[in-house]
């Protein structure tokens, strides 16, 4: 059965499946916008900092008033409508609560309210990235242990590309990389929240009669966003980044299988199984052709001479060999997918991907020379953006997780370009999240020379 004959079961039954959405921000709108109209989903409440946030991001999506304002979950849960509130706890234990989206992007809150979810039984669909690549194995080894599913979101690059390497692996290729796309030069590592909007071509004028956020741009085009995705992808798939990270080759569709090829075979990879993020232009700044900016893709390999010759016979595109093509997506609906990865949580009790090892990492790095006494602030800010790389690496630097490289104060001076380390920053090891991300490397520490999992993605 289908998942929308599976929900339209539900909703005939009078049993829709009850979604609770924390975060009210754009991930969050654009999937209210499509769980409207989804028979058989029931936005049973809303939680957000602002209720006035909340509430605007239903008017906006076009909620009618007679579906939300229920005084309270009980009487949301009997009449079918939503209650929206600021507290993220009563809405995880609202009763008849199957799956939690978590899309407030902060990361120290994905942790928190993944685990208050697992620990009262309910689904969890992580659209906070953030907080997965933080320390997202521990919590996906703490949902499989209280029989719960805890996904990556669908509609956001990161479960789109698990589910390519997922449908490459079962039709028996080797996945030799995976990736998205993205716009990219070298000197947007350096860019901030003041410098991002005529990286973009808009005026401050017009992002802020868009709301649009500065610093939540600015980490996409730092880099840092790039980095957090690719770990995510990584971590739920064994695919294993390049010591050096990500390299942004500029490639458009018809060049990927040409360019996300290991460097023996002429490509630019560092070794087969990795993740890679193509830039939509070149260095030079000119557009690449048929970028695959808002994409996502993997690239394989042909196991044998019959079937390279059957990808020339239906015209795939290859490399120059003929043995390396690639499957790509051209688009990602973000939130407005959403509701593929709820319904495959609530009703089939399967992932859309999930980290099942420690296999990449996020790392602070300065975007320009720190001196000793300043003030961390994170991701998309003024001061470190984000590098990916492996995890053996990033423990062995003690390199401190760009997740946690906010609101902390610098100990030493760091060059521009430099990784930054624990001992670097006063950090306080006593709270939830600091903790919680020591137990994941303790549980989930690789070691050199041993293979990381190839994980399933459903």
């Amino acid at each position: 059965m289908t998942l929308h004959r599976m929900l339209l079961a539900r909703a005939e039954e009078g049993r829709p499946l009850r979604v609770g959405l924390i975060g009210a921000g754009k991930f969050g709108s654009m999937f209210l916008a499509q769980a409207l109209h989804t028979p058989g989903l029931h936005v049973l409440g809303v939680a957000d900092l602002s209720v006035a946030t909340a509430r605007a991001a239903l008017r906006t999506t076009g909620w009618p008033r007679e579906r939300v304002g229920a005084s309270s979950f009980a009487k949301a849960l009997a009449q079918g409508t939503t209650h929206v509130t600021e507290d993220a706890e009563a809405l995880i234990s609202a009763a008849g609560m199957e799956v939690v989206v978590e899309a407030t992007g902060v990361p120290e809150s994905g942790i928190r309210h993944a685990l208050l979810a697992i620990g009262r039984g309910r689904h969890v669909v992580m659209v906070n990235v953030e907080g997965d690549v933080l320390a997202g194995p521990l919590l996906a080894r703490h949902a499989a242990e209280a029989g719960v599913v805890y996904t990556l979101a669908y509609g956001d690059q990161p479960a789109l590309i698990c589910e390519q390497v997922d449908w490459a692996r079962a039709c028996g290729f080797e996945v030799v990389c995976a990736g998205k796309g993205t716009k990219y030069l070298p000197a947007y590592h350096a860019s901030t929240p003041d410098t991002v909007w005529e990286h973009y071509g808009l005026s401050p004028a017009q992002a802020k009669a868009g709301a649009l956020n500065p610093k939540m741009f600015n980490s996409f085009l730092d880099g840092t966003k790039s980095a957090i995705e690719m770990a995510a992808v990584a971590n739920a798939t064994g695919l294993t980044p390049a010591p050096d990270g990500l390299a942004f080759p500029p490639a458009g569709a018809d060049e990927l299988a040409q360019v996300c090829r290991p460097r023996d075979d002429g490509g630019v990879l560092h070794h087969k199984g990795t993740v890679e993020v193509v830039s939509s232009v070149k260095r030079n700044g000119k557009p690449v052709p048929r970028d695959l900016r808002w994409g996502v893709y993997v690239t394989f390999e042909a196991p044998s001479d019959y079937v390279a010759r059957c990808f020339s016979e239906y015209g795939l595109v290859t490399d120059d060999t003929g043995r390396y093509t690639a499957l790509y997506r051209p688009y990602h609906l973000i939130g407005l997918e959403l509701g593929i990865s709820v319904a495959r949580a609530g009703l089939l009790g399967q992932t859309m991907g999930a980290a099942q090892g420690f296999v990449g990492d996020v790392v602070a790095t300065a975007k320009r020379r720190l001196e000793a006494g300043e003030m961390l602030d994170g991701e998309g800010g003024f001061c470190v953006y984000g590098k990916l790389m492996p995890a053996a690496d990033s423990l062995d630097l003690g390199g401190l997780p760009i997740g946690l490289a906010h609101g902390v104060r610098l100990k030493t001076p760091i060059a521009a370009g430099q990784c930054l380390h624990w001992s670097d920053v006063d950090m306080d090891e006593t709270g939830d999240a600091v903790r919680f991300r020591r137990q994941m490397e303790q549980a989930f520490a690789p070691r050199r020379g041993r293979p990381q999992p190839k994980a399933v993605t459903a």
